[in-house]
């Protein structure tokens, strides 16, 4: 494991994490255990936009209201935790089931929910990615870096010490900032913000009034106060927006400067998420800190937070990231999530409102490569982070068992197999589960083994236990291992240490556990948008854990392709201030790439791999430069959310209280096809369907635009117009796609995709239609 965080208590390895390797904030809703009283609990009463701007009479209303329902203004006082009052209006408190069903039918209340919880799931990227701060031509430069932009991240909380925050060069504080730097445990607010880092809050009043104890951050290792002890918050913040920091590397792998997408930004940590059962996120806090951050003045909001399969709907109140992230995107933050760690099965993305530049996580053309030299003098390359300049020879032991025997794979390893102790082991994964692989490979080291080589099927490494030499090999490379084992009656074998490789013949692929689309709450909605680097990320951490060197190290997960995203918007942004989060979420998406640089295709990693397509990454891989010129953008404003909401068959008064003006669904429901997104996605095409898009022209004034369509055989594609000719007069063009299918019988999906170029730019909408013919039985 590239980063593993140790109770220094009692030593137990706390994994934030359901992606292989570390601690992305991937969430799982669950009911946190009653330790109070259990009648009464924390709910979420959400009461829609604000009905004016007097947050001090906002604040009011809302306790009269709880006083109807406890009976006396000092059960209100004590009970409320928080009054949401600056993005949307509403309120926390702690009341029983019968008092929740009571205050849900006063007027102006929306919806009332129990409060849930989450649990908690560089070097090389950005001139991957086209942005090296060398050229001046690229957009890094071109948007001066981010300079003025402000990031906000909900996350664990930042380290601000450390020198990837520091200032040194940055313009001052923008005028609109209102955010504070709230102080705490070991966080001096007057001295941990500067020009980088402006603004650090902490949110907890939600947990602990569900918990119904005090916070001890004693027993969870943890500070009361905006301070990071996870390093998730302050890997994920170095990413979006960390300052220049020569020479950094993990033990001297990956060395490098490393420094955030957006090094000219301010950022703005909330945090939401603590350490106890191993990490929650209150759906309470959460909301609170949306509301905060679009007070405070934010730019961006990069949240690497997602909850669990099946997904609540876009007006179920039960989850806090689309109606936070609703009113954020409607005061013009655009909001950056992760699409989650549950991969590579189908149906598992989430964030998946509209409105939402949702995220998937790809590898880079880096790798680790580490010779395995055996007795009979055959070196062999696996991949490993075996740092140090010392190699380790062994006798080298495979866990042989009868065939009447279940087989010893390396899940299946204990501290109590003494057999292990002085050896290398040789062992092969029989399940992609990085929580357990790192537990067996904690176990040989724990029964005095020196070393593990780990078979398993996926061809892209991802870190084990960090300081043991442990390398990974593919089944059949594990298969040849095993014939030398068997071949001879004193096995050996010498690992030697790791050394960086970048470029080819690495290729880029869409990570293992990267979720996928299609979407399983609004298949019609295209999810994951678009891939970023998120596999061995050397970002910042808090130079406090002894498995660490220095203040790096290696994560990966959709939390640390998420900043990477985050960042990208920031130099949008700053270069075009007057774009919308829709218009910047289609630059993004329509320029993604969907091959290698060098030509190759790009696959996505799976059992077996296969060839990526748009539910494995959206658009494509993120394409900076030629995002920040598209051409054209598919741009969407709250009125065309509403017309999602309505395609949706949600109710008028639901959606009047998520907007700014009354709402009244028409009485034919209007298509959810015709939502102005910058994809085509069809989940059940039973006849010739025509949909609608429009697009706006950020390019020259003058332009002549001509669509071509890919598709594959049996799905028919018209456009018309096929031409699009814009002037000084004529800014946006809308067009008509008709789609129909050749094919009679059920089956999956198939991908194309619609093109519209001016010779220069290249305006790419990815397509996925799914035929469905009736069935009859009779």
């Amino acid at each position: 494991m590239g980063f593993l965080l140790h109770d220094q208590k009692n030593t137990m390895i706390m994994s934030f994490v359901l992606v292989p390797l570390l601690l992305i904030l991937n969430m799982h809703y669950y009911m946190l255990p009653a330790l109070a009283d259990s009648k009464r609990n924390v709910y979420i009463v959400y009461m829609g936009k604000r009905q004016h701007l007097d947050v001090e009479l906002l604040t009011r209303t809302h306790h009269d209201m709880l006083v109807t329902v406890l009976g006396s203004e000092e059960t209100s006082e004590d009970s409320i935790v928080y009054s949401y009052k600056h993005g949307f209006s509403g309120f926390a408190a702690k009341m029983t089931k019968a008092q929740a069903l009571k205050l849900s039918k006063l007027p102006g209340v929306i919806h009332v929910t129990r409060n849930r919880f989450y649990k908690v799931q560089t070097t090389r990227s950005w001139d991957y990615l086209g942005l090296s701060s060398t050229s001046l031509s690229n957009l890094l430069n071109k948007s001066k870096m981010g300079n003025g932009v402000i990031i906000g991240l909900l996350d664990t909380g930042i380290w601000p010490e450390l020198e990837v925050f520091n200032d040194e060069n940055l313009g001052p504080i923008p005028s609109r900032w209102r955010g504070v730097c709230e102080s705490g445990q070991h966080f001096d607010g007057a001295k941990a913000c500067n020009r980088k880092l402006i603004g650090a809050r902490y949110f907890i009043s939600g947990l602990e009034a569900e918990y119904g104890q005090p916070y001890n951050t004693s027993e969870n290792d943890d500070y009361m106060s905006p301070r990071d002890s996870s390093g998730h918050g302050t890997h994920t913040s170095s990413i979006a927006g960390g300052s220049f920091v020569a020479n950094a590397s993990y033990d001297g792998l990956g060395l490098g400067t490393v420094r955030g997408g957006a090094p000219g930004a301010h950022l703005a940590m909330y945090k939401v998420c603590w350490r106890l059962y191993g990490g929650v996120c209150a759906d309470a806090d959460v909301l609170k800190a949306f509301d905060e951050a679009i007070n405070d003045g934010v730019d961006v909001l990069s949240v690497s937070l997602a909850a669990d399969i099946p997904l609540y709907s876009e007006v179920d109140h039960r989850g806090s990231i689309p109606i936070g992230s609703f009113h954020a995107v409607a005061k013009g933050i655009t909001v950056v999530c992760a699409a989650g760690n549950a991969g590579p099965r189908a149906e598992t993305v989430q964030n998946t409102a509209p409105w939402i530049l949702t995220v998937a996580a790809s590898t880079v053309d880096r790798s680790f490569p580490t010779p395995i030299t055996l007795g009979n003098n055959q070196t062999i390359i696996g991949q490993a982070m075996f740092t140090g300049e010392d190699t380790v020879s062994a006798a080298l032991v495979y866990p042989e068992v009868s065939d009447l025997m279940p087989p010893r794979n390396c899940e299946s390893l204990s501290s109590n197999d003494d057999w292990m102790a002085g050896k290398i082991v040789l062992c092969f994964a029989s399940d992609y589960n990085q929580s357990l692989l790192n537990d067996a490979i904690l176990s040989v080291k724990a029964a005095g083994g020196l070393g593990v080589i780990v078979s398993r099927s996926s061809s892209n490494y991802y870190p084990y236990a960090m300081n043991f030499p442990c390398l990974q090999v593919t089944y059949e490379t594990g298969t040849q291992i095993l014939y030398y084992i068997r071949s001879t009656s004193n096995p050996q074998v010498r690992l030697s240490p790791s050394r960086t490789h970048i470029g080819k013949p690495v290729s880029t692929n869409v990570a293992y556990f990267s979720s996928r689309g299609p979407s399983s709450n609004v298949p019609a909605i295209l999810k994951p948008d678009i891939a970023a680097p998120g596999v061995q990320i050397l970002a910042a951490i808090p130079p406090f854990d002894e498995t660490t060197t220095g203040a790096f190290a290696f994560l990966s997960g959709t939390s640390m392709a998420t900043p990477h995203v985050s960042g990208i918007v920031a130099l949008l942004k700053s270069l075009y201030p007057d774009w919308s989060p829709a218009a910047i979420k289609s630059a993004i998406i329509t320029t993604g790439l969907t091959s290698h640089q060098s030509g190759g295709p790009i696959f996505a990693e799976g059992e077996p791999p296969k060839l990526a397509d748009p539910f494995d990454f959206g658009g494509g891989i993120v394409n900076p430069n030629s995002a920040a010129d598209p051409g054209l953008v598919y741009d969407m404003n709250t009125e065309n959310y509403v017309h999602y909401l309505c395609a949706m068959g949600y109710n008028n008064s639901d959606i009047f209280q998520l907007t700014e003006h009354p709402v009244v669904c028409p009485s034919k429901q209007p298509s959810i096809l015709d939502v102005n997104l910058p994809s085509i996605t069809i989940p059940n095409l039973k006849k010739p369907t025509i949909l609608t898009r429009t697009v706006t022209n950020v390019g020259p004034v003058n332009s002549k635009y001509k669509a071509s369509v890919e598709f594959a055989s049996g799905i028919n594609v018209a456009v018309r117009p096929e031409t699009l000719i814009f002037s000084s007069r004529t800014k946006a063009i809308s067009f008509s796609v008709m789609i129909s299918s050749a094919h009679n019988v059920n089956a999956g999906y198939y991908f194309g995709s619609l093109t519209w170029t001016d010779g220069v730019h290249v305006v790419r909408s990815p397509i996925s239609v799914r035929t469905e013919v009736g069935e009859s039985f009779f």
